[in-house]
């Protein structure tokens, strides 16, 4: 059995018959853009003309969101990973913002014959948008369809996989990819012994931070949690501290909205000033490298980095990583073995206990304190 493996390599996913692997989704072409965009921003009365601002960003990569080939590999390796453990089990992707949409992985499904599905969402922190908001779509979407009733969905019923930040597979593959990059950066001529390593995550507004500590740990405390846990194993194969932060990305809404810091490129400044030459960029707030990463990261990051004279180089995603589909696997058959009532132990890395994977009442609000009004699924309570 694998190291990091808590179950057998082949197991019942009882009651499941399929798999809904849940993503955010985006553009494929220039004239998916701003369409996409009006999406995501739904209900927050934002022009179009601010829309084409912020899509340049998808303009500089040729109108195209590299997420959408990442969720198809994913999905593909998922599917490897059940056939080579001897389960039958559909996986069928769906996205929020983008095609193929909740409703069409809802029709899918039932193409199937599907009456009990498993949703992996394609974050692995608990919070708002990693967590309810998918739970909210996927609620929303069944009552447009005259399909959600007191207690749930009337047609395909849903559970989800708990948020995996701490599995023990997510952690694996976040080390092997750092340590990578400290070799990489050695390549480059940087020091890695003298490297500071900054971990990143996408920043979420302060209330929306706040709101997360219903899930057992906040959003911020949930990366940190597993940063500890990376950078300590990363020293230990490396042979050297590593001494570490955690920065953020990706920040949007009004300058007078406090959002979680600090920003990678004032992080990356600060570094300088104390006199860091040799930096190691690990996204450990992200499944895959999307816009947030190629942008973000790979475009503007880099590129302080290199004004500052520092020598830098961005780890990679778990992505596709052996670890990171085995253990997404494993968490399948460990829902699947909630749900048959059947004592399980849930694998974790750090000090932080497995989170929820039916959610608590008022779960990971969008503002602290405020509920939203709008049902959510895989919860004890729809309506809070």
């Amino acid at each position: 059995m694998p190291a990091n493996s808590p179950l057998p390599a082949a197991h019942d996913a009882a009651p499941y018959d399929a798999l809904l692997l849940y993503s955010f989704g985006g553009p494929n072409k220039p004239e998916d853009v701003v369409p996409f965009l009006r999406n995501v921003t739904a209900g927050k009365g934002i022009p179009d003309e601010r829309l084409e601002e912020v899509g340049e960003h998808y303009y500089g990569f040729g109108g195209k969101s590299p997420i959408n080939e990442q969720n198809l590999a994913l999905k593909a390796a998922l599917e490897a990973e059940l056939a080579a453990r001897g389960l039958d089990l559909p996986v069928v992707w769906g996205n929020r913002n983008w095609a193929p949409y909740t409703t069409d992985a809802v029709d899918e499904l039932e193409g199937l014959g599907a009456k009990r599905a498993v949703a992996l969402v394609t974050s692995a922190y608990s919070s708002y948008s990693g967590c309810r908001q998918y739970r909210e779509d996927l609620a929303v979407t069944l009552d447009k369809r005259g399909q959600l009733g007191p207690d749930g969905s009337t047609g395909v019923q849903f559970d989800k996989v708990r948020s995996y930040f701490n599995h023990p597979g997510f952690a694996q593959a976040n080390v092997d990819a750092v340590v990578e990059a400290y070799a990489e950066l050695e390549a480059n001529g940087g020091s890695g012994a003298a490297a500071k390593l900054v971990f990143v995550t996408h920043s979420i507004p302060d209330t929306m931070e706040a709101a997360s500590r219903i899930s057992r740990a906040t959003y911020s405390e949930q990366h940190l949690d597993l940063a500890r846990v990376v950078a300590a194993q990363a020293a230990e194969r490396l042979g050297h501290e590593v001494p570490w932060d955690l920065a953020y990305c990706s920040r949007s809404g009004p300058p007078s909205q406090p959002w979680l810091e600090p920003d990678v490129n004032d992080h990356l400044e600060a570094l300088a000033g104390e006199g860091i030459r040799d930096v190691v960029l690990s996204p450990i707030g992200f499944i895959s490298d999307h816009m947030e990463v190629a942008y973000d990261l790979d475009t503007e990051a880099l590129a302080t980095a290199k004004d500052l004279g520092i020598t830098a180089v961005r780890a990679g995603t778990v992505g596709t990583r052996e670890p990171f589909v085995r253990g997404l696997v494993d968490l399948l058959l460990e829902r699947a073995a909630l749900a048959r009532d059947e004592a399980v132990t849930e694998a974790t890395v750090g000090s932080l206990p497995a989170l929820r994977s039916v959610c608590a009442p008022g779960c990971c609000l969008r503002r602290d304190g405020e509920p939203s009004g709008i049902p959510a699924l895989c919860s004890t309570d729809l309506n809070s």
